[in-house]
């Protein structure tokens, strides 16, 4: 817990975790690529859809990142819209907001 504590706090030290989180192949996927985005960076869904070989797949990656249940682990939050705008984000957009100015901040 102080691991996470302490990302929340200084993102750019990183959190290597092990998890041993349970969801469908597809939904590993794209947590997977959720984890290899540098803190301060963000991408879009269709980026990730694209990395894990299921260009056509945007709304399943938007589904998968839903269903994360390890929000800064596993960090959803740096998945924007193509337009660059902020969606959904299951803690609340203005959550979703802070943790990247966050990260932007301290990177």
């Amino acid at each position: 817990m102080s691991k996470v504590v302490g990302f929340v706090s200084s993102p750019a030290k990183g959190l290597d975790l092990p998890l041993d989180i349970q969801g469908t192949a597809f939904q590993r996927k794209v947590w997977e690529a959720l984890r290899k985005i540098p803190v301060g960076s963000t991408v879009t869904y269709a980026e990730i859809a694209e990395q894990i070989g299921h260009p056509k797949s945007v709304r399943a990656v938007a589904g998968a990142c839903a269903a994360n249940p390890v929000a800064v682990a596993i960090p959803c939050h740096r998945v924007i819209r193509t337009d660059g705008s902020l969606s959904g984000y299951r803690w609340g957009v203005e959550r979703k907001r802070e943790l990247l100015r966050c990260e932007q901040e301290g990177s």
